[in-house]
């Protein structure tokens, strides 16, 4: 007889921010995840130690599921950045870096939480009352009678994503794929409400990338002897499907705990197959052409549906049935290859974020400039804006010019380390005094090199450092300047050579990581269940 243990009461800890372990497992999440984030961003790999798959990825989505977290205030952290990735696919690394950094600034303060928090609104208020205004420059709305912007979004998602394993030629390929099989997803006819397609990715692991094709409808997978059954019969312009997700199998279904009564001399079995072959003789006399079935499909009825020429594909599984369900609206088959299992996995996921990111584009017709120099901007605006602008906030906030200097600096100083983290092997990372944009110089340069001449453009690649720039260090300290608003009609048109991210993706991900850091700066105390 097993021994009984008597129920251990609920721990409860207070202030869970306050502790060393607390602030070594968030600094060391942020390092995990810092190393990650962008196009030279180094690789994880993920086993679980007991044998099974193993993967190499900077997928945050990957990351953050491979990952075990135990304590309450990294469970709350990734339980956010996990929702919002699930909600948008794009901005995982974003938004949980963005909110490491504001918790790690903060806490070195010393003020209040709810002085904390109030302010952090407020610039986060002012954060995207402007990147949704006219006059940004760091916004590009998007023409959708040009590809242009649509393929520079597309790439720059595909670079952030060293594991696909990509060269520039394939990157290319892949980009044009993905904006293919996401415009045949639209509806010829589209009305003022679109409803978009579905772009389902079929797998071709261990072929040449080059060899990937998008084809229009479903494709789905028979064996050759169906496939050299199918081919010599002809059919007319009109081809009737009919779809099951059932089994006609003939198995009974199960009963629970209820009882099943029969008369005697019946036989379960000839009964379901009788039902069966009555099923196929409707299906006989109304024309169907194809009988697809999400599970399987009895043999005899397969003969019988075979000698009336009918087509039918069993086990199609529960993937195909919902484009199937809805074959009348637009769908398209992304046939998808790569080298290798962990890097087909990591492109697939990139493809979705991809395709994901042209859906919500659609909604909101705007991309923002990528490469670190929306934050960086964005720093400049707020440095500018609370230094000669501090009257109103100061009125409606109820704080001193101190407290709101002080955490305007942590706010912004969180945006810089975010931006700097696109910087992995050690150049020096600059930033300009007329646009605010981020520029990276390489590393181990002689010193008689005159540095501020080296960057050629912004992480973007939006300007040229052609131009009479001034340069300084970023995070070092320097006098607040107004970044020049509004691009330029020659700025936009060079779209088609920029690094962009997804304007929805990234305003959320900024939400999500500033009201993150404020909930975990609130917390006061955890009660933990031991048992």
């Amino acid at each position: 007889m097993s021994r009984l243990e008597a129920k251990k009461p609920s721990i409860c800890r207070r202030e869970p921010l306050t502790g060393e372990r607390a602030g070594a497992r968030l600094a060391a999440l942020r390092g995990l995840l810092t190393s990650c984030y962008g196009p030279a961003g180094r690789l994880k790999q993920l086993h679980n130690g007991r044998g099974g798959p193993v993967a190499a990825t900077s997928h945050s989505a990957a990351l953050l599921a491979g990952l075990p977290v135990s304590h309450p205030v990294l469970k709350v952290l990734t339980a956010a950045v996990r929702n919002h990735v699930a909600c948008f696919s794009d901005g995982g690394l974003f938004t949980a870096i963005l909110c490491c950094n504001l918790v790690e600034n903060v806490q070195r303060l010393g003020l209040t939480p709810t002085t904390v928090i109030r302010l952090n609104k407020h610039l986060l208020s002012l954060c995207t009352r402007y990147l949704k205004s006219e006059v940004c420059a760091c916004r590009i709305p998007v023409d959708f009678g040009s590809t242009q912007i649509l393929l520079s979004l597309v790439r720059s998602i595909l670079t952030s994503k060293p594991a696909c394993m990509l060269i520039a030629k394939e990157i290319d390929h892949i980009s044009t794929l993905i904006l293919k099989a996401f415009l045949l997803t639209i509806p010829e006819n589209a009305q003022e409400h679109i409803i978009l397609g579905k772009s389902i990715i079929v797998p071709l692991k261990g072929q040449r990338v080059i060899d990937s094709a998008v084809l229009p409808g479903i494709l789905i997978e028979v064996s050759e002897v169906q496939l050299m059954k199918i081919l010599p019969i002809k059919k007319s312009d009109s081809f009737k499907v009919a779809v099951f997700c059932v089994s006609l199998s003939g198995d009974l279904s199960d009963t629970g705990e209820g009882t099943l009564l029969v008369s005697y001399g019946v036989s379960l079995e000839n009964a379901a197959l009788d039902q069966l072959f009555n099923l196929g003789k409707q299906l006989v006399s109304d024309h169907v052409d194809l009988v697809l079935c999400q599970k399987v499909i009895h043999p005899s009825l397969k003969q019988f549906l075979r000698t009336h020429q009918i087509i039918a594909v069993d086990r199609i599984g529960v993937s195909l049935m919902e484009p199937l369900s809805k074959v009348t609206a637009t769908v398209c088959s992304l046939l998808l290859c790569n080298r290798n299992d962990t890097a087909w996995d990591e492109l697939k996921l990139t493809c979705q974020t991809a395709l994901h990111a042209l859906q919500l584009t659609v909604k909101e017709p705007y991309v923002l400039l990528g490469g670190g120099c929306t934050e960086t901007h964005l720093v400049a605006y707020i440095r500018h804006k609370t230094r000669n602008e501090p009257e109103s906030v100061l009125r409606d906030e109820r704080c001193s010019q101190t407290e709101l200097q002080l955490i305007t600096e942590a706010f912004c100083s969180a945006l810089e380390s975010l931006a700097g983290s696109l910087e992995h092997d050690g150049g020096e990372v600059l930033t300009d005094g007329k646009y605010g944009h981020f520029w990276s110089v390489q590393a181990n340069l002689p010193s008689a090199v005159n540095w501020p001449d080296l960057p050629s453009r912004c992480g973007c690649g939006l300007y040229s450092s052609q131009e009479e720039l001034s340069w300084s260090f970023l995070r070092s300290a320097h006098h607040p300047f107004p970044p020049q608003t509004c691009l330029s009609h020659e700025a936009k048109g060079s779209a088609n050579t920029l690094t962009l991210d997804c304007f929805t993706a990234k305003l959320s991900g900024l939400q999500v990581a500033v009201e993150t850091a404020s909930l975990i700066l609130d917390l006061s105390c955890v009660i933990e269940d031991t048992n």
